[in-house]
């Protein structure tokens, strides 16, 4: 069906950013912290993406066991994100738990005090391109209707390039058969006696009088949890298949069997570890799906696994990681999950050493065939294997905010992505705070 329409334009915008996770949020404050005029797009209430809607409950590591990695607006975060969690030890930098409720006023704060405009309730739903390649528009929908927003300058901080896919930007989508990660409904337990589940849970329960026969919906090992308040204790734990979240019918699917899943690990937890579950309850399941992977961009340049066993370092680095390679298992590998003979990618590839990292290049976040676009996020341009250790939160904030840099520096100038000083880009990044060689 072809139907036209008359919209709403607004523009002046420097910089548009579509997603409010802690990529989009840290590229917010960047840029606005750099004066450019900046818009922040949020299709829920909320931001902080995974960290709050999603409730995943703890921080993925800060350090290479020798320093912190993930610095300057990263490191701003992720302390007063602590500053919420009075259970927690100050000075303690991997795994450490979230507080939801607390995070999402973090990134509130932070966001507007640097002067970024927040719109929630508003999806991207289409992108108009103008002659050449740079995206002329964003067509968005609130209950506003559709508006046409305009700025000079866009980042996609979706998490599934929709922006890029939408503009015309090549991408990718999970391994060579078109398989995709399987994903996790976090959900929060309360009433749990804090003592006993300190001393005695671990992901061996699974394997305790069959449990992964008598509780179906537990098909794997995949088990994290942490402490996150009094009483409280956040699960990344399970796995749901076969959802694609560029699909909403398959997401809620996913969304329908996560929660079933939550309650299944409540009956086995109350039955095997009554000492900590006998007495808790489900207090909440995530109203966001917590998805591994789905569309990756064609960058200029291409992260490969080469680059991550080699600790390679890069000219146009905009920032370094030191997270494994943690890409989870497909269906498939269920019987070895249970088995025991699956082994984790992060043993198969290597864990990196104490003080151990790589570069990630600026040429990673230019998608191919847009010239005012950049990517941060589990979205940038990456092989598949790397993908799996550059998709997680303390990594995306430092692509964030280096994308909010670069952003800003080619709407000041009105020049292309591409054309973006790099070794001014790098100088500021420093200048920040942030750790690159």
């Amino acid at each position: 069906m072809n139907f036209s329409r008359t919209l709403a334009v607004e523009s002046g915008y420097d910089i548009i950013i579509v997603g409010g996770g802690p990529s989009g949020c840290a590229a917010a404050i960047a840029a606005a912290r750099q004066g450019a005029k900046t818009l922040l797009l949020e299709s829920t209430s909320t931001l902080g993406g995974l960290g709050t809607s999603g409730l995943v409950p703890a921080w993925c590591p800060f350090s290479d066991h020798e320093k912190i990695v993930y610095r300057s607006i990263a490191e701003e975060i992720f302390n007063a994100s602590k500053a919420g969690t009075k259970h927690v030890n100050p000075a303690d930098l991997n795994w450490v738990p979230i507080d939801p409720e607390h995070l999402k006023r973090v990134y509130d704060d932070k966001v507007t005090e640097a002067g970024a405009e927040i719109r929630f309730m508003s999806s991207l739903c289409a992108v108009e391109m103008a002659a050449d390649n740079t995206v002329d528009a964003l067509i968005v929908s609130s209950k506003l209707g559709l508006t046409a927003l305009k700025a000079k300058v866009y980042i996609d901080a979706s998490g599934d390039a929709d922006l890029c896919h939408w503009a015309g930007a090549p991408t990718l989508k999970g391994d060579d058969t078109g398989d995709l990660q399987p994903a996790t409904l976090c959900f929060i337990l309360s009433n749990v006696d804090n003592a006993a589940y300190r001393h005695t849970l671990t992901n061996q329960f699974l394997r305790e009088r069959n449990a992964v026969e008598r509780f179906p919906l537990l098909t794997d090992m995949h088990f994290c949890n942490n402490l996150t308040g009094p009483g409280t204790v956040g699960f990344n734990s399970g796995h749901v298949w076969d959802v694609d979240n560029t699909d909403p019918r398959s997401v809620t699917k996913g969304i329908i069997q996560g929660r079933k899943v939550a309650v299944e690990f409540l009956n086995a937890l109350r039955e095997l570890k009554p000492d900590a579950f006998a007495n808790a309850f489900l207090a909440a399941t995530a109203p966001m799906l917590g998805v591994r992977e789905t569309r990756r961009i064609i960058g200029d340049y291409v992260l490969t696994l080469d680059d991550y066993q080699a600790r390679r370092s890069f000219d146009d680095e905009i920032g370094r990681n030191s997270y494994p390679v943690d890409v989870h298992g497909a269906r498939k590998h269920i019987k070895d999950f249970q088995s025991g003979k699956y082994h984790s990618p992060m043993d198969f590839y290597g864990r990196y050493g104490k003080g151990e990292s790589h570069g990630i290049p600026y040429r990673c976040l230019i998608p191919q065939k847009l010239d005012n676009v950049l990517t941060a996020g589990r979205c940038i341009s990456t092989d598949r294997l790397v993908q799996g250790s550059t998709r997680v939160m303390p990594v995306c904030l430092v692509m964030g905010e280096a994308a909010g840099l670069a952003a800003s520096l080619a709407a000041r100038s009105n020049a292309t992505t591409r054309d973006v000083d790099v070794t001014n880009l790098r100088a500021i990044v420093k200048q920040n705070g942030a750790y690159i060689m």
